[in-house]
């Protein structure tokens, strides 16, 4: 039985990784071998060669720019969607309160109008956002 007291810091593993091998790679190895751990997404080169050699998946993680702008767009136009929708019905009550009737009805007829185009561009948005991402599943295959 051990009698030290235990000073503190992390537990010991219970099956501690202590065998180690070596692998050379010529520089044309070296720039494939470095260019899959890049893709891999994995910080660690010793973990990716265990994942590799026991078998383990291996998942290509990939940084589309163009994808993410597009995605940065699409939110921020969704965001001003949303806005023209709470102005829309701040608006009307605006229309309600300031004019006849009659003119109000007028005025809401035109916002109608423009707020039915905008629905039919967000419809087309969404249609082609469907078509971009088929279109990005099919290359990714």
């Amino acid at each position: 039985m051990n009698n030290k007291k235990n000073k503190g810091g992390r537990n010991p593993k219970v099956d501690p990784a202590i065998n180690r091998y070596s692998v050379n790679f010529s520089s044309e190895e070296d720039m494939r071998f470095l260019k899959m751990f890049d893709r891999s997404g994995m910080t660690s080169k010793s973990a990716f060669i265990k994942a590799r050699i026991f078998g383990e998946p291996f998942h290509v993680v990939t940084f589309d720019k163009s994808l993410h702008e597009y995605y940065t767009k699409l939110s921020d136009f969704h965001a001003q969607f949303r806005m023209v929708g709470n102005n829309y019905n701040q608006t009307l009550k605006e229309l309600k309160s300031h004019f006849s009737e009659r003119r109000a009805m007028a005025l809401v007829c035109k916002l109608e109008k423009y707020m039915m185009q905008l629905v039919q561009i967000m419809h087309e948005v969404v249609e082609l956002t469907n078509r971009y991402e088929n279109h990005r599943i099919g290359k990714d295959n």
